[in-house]
């Protein structure tokens, strides 16, 4: 496994390190975990926009997912109305 020695510096209120470029990212998105060492680690995230979408969605219970259904079955049907 290799390694390098990079510059850490501020960017505006965030503190950034510049990436040298044999460790360049495929990925304008990166996730950041700590490990039990302590060591920093970043996991590139892949930029599907529909992901976020589906990932939220899954936090819904099955549950609340029911009882929404259930308050979809019970709307009222449209009214009929005159025309303008």
């Amino acid at each position: 496994m290799s390694s390098a020695i990079s510059r850490v510096f501020m960017n505006g209120n965030s503190q950034a390190v510049r990436i040298p470029q044999e460790f360049r990212l495929d990925s304008s998105r990166v996730e950041i975990s700590r490990n039990a060492e302590g060591d920093l680690v970043l996991h590139p995230v892949q930029n599907d926009r529909g992901a976020a979408l589906l990932d939220a969605l899954d936090a819904f219970s099955d549950e609340f997912v029911q009882v929404l259904e259930a308050q979809r079955s019970e709307q009222q049907s449209a009214q009929d109305r005159e025309a303008l």
